[in-house]
């Protein structure tokens, strides 16, 4: 990782979670106010109906809160839906859109995930915005080609930013799909390529602002593999799904960071 960038080690718990599964939270919350050395923002995304209790117990302990979706308005009719408005007011600081279930599942497309994420930076948090190549993409050689094309449609313009400082409003995680959830993980090459690709996309779309931006990787990063990745250069941190719902896996990645 960049030493000049501090890691983010973000939780995506999904559709997974209850009341009683807080206590992993409090946990964690617990090891890090006991362990104040730790060099990393840690941040954990709960379903919606969990946030608003995540982030008061985020409070007394080193962890910041967010939300796994958002919609593109701040309100109206919209049964079922949830404003990045909403979010922020129950604690979230970060929101993740585009993420490649939220692409497959519900057919969401780069322009939409643009609206989303500018969305987000109105209501005041910062969007963590998805980008990956399926497994075909990836043996038919167009991994890169088809990440390009996600950062192209699905990152707003520095005009979006206005006063904004970027680098605080904005970060990428990198997701192979194939490796979500399945345990494949792309070799430390394959991810230092990618990564270094993104960082020189931001550069060139946002210039030195570009260079602080931070840029995760994400697909079955547990306690095993967390270290290996996080040394890839341009690893700024990692978006972790099964092993952020257990305290003790989650802590062991953050302490990897």
């Amino acid at each position: 990782m960049n030493d000049e960038i501090r890691p983010l080690i973000a939780g995506n718990w999904k559709m997974n979670g209850l009341s009683a599964d807080l206590s992993q939270i409090r946990s964690l919350a617990l090891a890090l106010r006991n362990d104040p050395a730790h060099r990393c923002d840690v941040l954990i995304c709960p379903p919606a109906t969990l946030l608003a209790q995540t982030t008061r117990i985020c409070l007394s302990g080193a962890i910041i809160s967010g939300g796994q979706d958002c919609h593109t308005g701040q309100h109206g009719a919209h049964t079922g839906d949830i404003s990045a408005a909403m979010l922020v007011d129950a604690g979230a600081s970060y929101v993740i859109v585009g993420h490649s279930e939220r692409r497959s599942d519900h057919g969401e497309t780069d322009g939409l995930v643009n609206a989303k994420a500018r969305a987000a930076m109105e209501a005041g948090a910062a969007p963590i915005i998805c980008v990956g190549e399926t497994h075909a993409e990836r043996l038919g050689a167009l991994a890169m080609t088809v990440v390009e094309k996600q950062l192209n449609g699905s990152v707003p313009g520095p005009e979006a930013f206005e006063r904004r400082v970027v680098a605080k409003n904005l970060v990428i995680a990198y997701e192979p799909v194939w490796a979500i959830g399945t345990g494949l993980v792309p070799g430390l090459e394959d991810i230092a390529v990618m990564h270094s690709a993104i960082r020189d996309w931001l550069f060139e779309r946002f210039g030195d602002e570009g260079a602080a931006v931070r840029i995760l990787y994400g697909g079955s990063m547990k306690p095993a593999n967390a270290k290996k990745i996080l040394s890839v250069p341009h690893v700024n941190g990692g978006l972790v799904g099964g092993a952020s719902l257990k305290a003790e896996d989650f802590l062991a990645i953050i302490r990897a960071a």
